[in-house]
């Protein structure tokens, strides 16, 4: 276990350069003491590590010092060639960079682990593609893509639901989200997110990347989807469902089957059951249960259930039998 946290602390500053004590021993897992003893260990050993004091210090390599650290694990082997997958690697002009990566790979390994390497691409695929759709046409993620390599600004126009506008944009990252690309990037200062398939025009622009200090793409994804979804949901609707309607419920949004989850199923002799759920907007939550209906039943709030019986009587008068003539 320390010898595998050695050789972890000898990777970390040779990929990222100075890391303070803390940083390091948060991404070991260990408390700082923990860390201290271990640099110790490393700089008997000779691994040429330094601390440098003050506000911005911390430990460093030598400059030009490398570690020949390249064996890996059967499990680490596997974990590589999961990564590589075939079709956002193709999506980002990546698809023979990936299978010229993995040949590599695949040479310098022991000839025993070949095997459990090749393995894993041919029993796991990954469609990130949801049932019944389509991958939107990306005529400009290779463009994206190449600005946000090489920290190119972008000149875009993008289509939103305010209409298409001109955009000057900093890229910070690309995110895949349920087979959607999203360009992250900085707009006066502040990183948001954007539909790559929203994109009209893309063209890179000279001048360097402003990246906010401190910027992390996962994070800040992670972040934003929170905020989004937080700011969804507008109001609830109470609801009298069968044990078939929970089901249909809870496939509605996680925030709903969330809803669903807390709520007993229907007891024997017991048709349905009451439940507050979830919704974005009365419109929104029209179409939404009125889909589900006899399973769900709408009992409030009042504009909710008008807007369902006016729909309803629309239904009735557009399928209602015609007489002849």
């Amino acid at each position: 276990m320390r010898a595998s946290r050695l050789l972890t602390i000898q990777m970390l500053l040779e990929t990222r350069g100075r890391m303070s004590a803390r940083a390091l021993a948060d991404a070991l897992e260990v408390s700082v003491r923990t860390l201290h003893r271990d640099i110790d260990e490393l700089g008997a050993a000779g691994v040429p590590v330094y601390a440098e004091r003050g506000r911005n210090g911390g430990f460093a390599l030598l400059p030009g010092w490398k570690t020949t650290l390249t064996g890996l694990t059967p499990a680490e082997a596997q974990a590589v060639f999961l990564g590589g997958l075939a079709g956002p690697a193709a999506d980002l002009g990546l698809r023979s960079a990936v299978q010229s990566a993995e040949l590599k790979l695949l040479s310098a390994l022991p000839a025993a682990w070949r095997d459990d390497a090749r393995r894993i691409a041919s029993r796991l695929h990954l469609d990130p593609i949801d049932w019944y759709r389509e991958a939107a046409p990306l005529p400009h993620l290779g463009t994206v893509a190449d600005a946000v390599w090489h920290e190119k600004r972008l000149a875009v126009r993008y289509e939103s639901w305010h209409g298409e506008r001109a955009r000057t944009l900093h890229p910070l990252g690309l995110v895949l989200k349920a087979g959607a690309w999203y360009l992250v990037a900085g707009r006066d200062g502040v990183p948001r997110s954007y539909r790559v398939s929203n994109l009209r025009e893309a063209t890179p622009l000279e001048g360097k990347v402003q990246r906010p200090r401190g910027f992390d793409l996962a994070t800040y994804w992670r972040d934003s989807v929170q905020r989004f979804e937080a700011g969804l949901y507008q109001g609830e609707a109470q609801v009298r469902a069968t044990r078939a309607g929970l089901e249909l419920l809870a496939h509605q949004s996680a925030a709903v089957a969330k809803a669903v989850s807390v709520v007993p199923r229907p007891a024997d002799g017991q048709t349905r059951v009451r439940l507050r759920v979830p919704i974005e907007s009365v419109a929104h939550a029209t179409r939404q249960l009125l889909a589900l209906a006899p399973e769900v039943e709408v009992l409030g709030p009042a504009a909710l259930r008008r807007a369902i019986v006016e729909r309803l009587a629309q239904h009735q008068g557009l399928y209602a039998p015609r007489g002849r003539g």
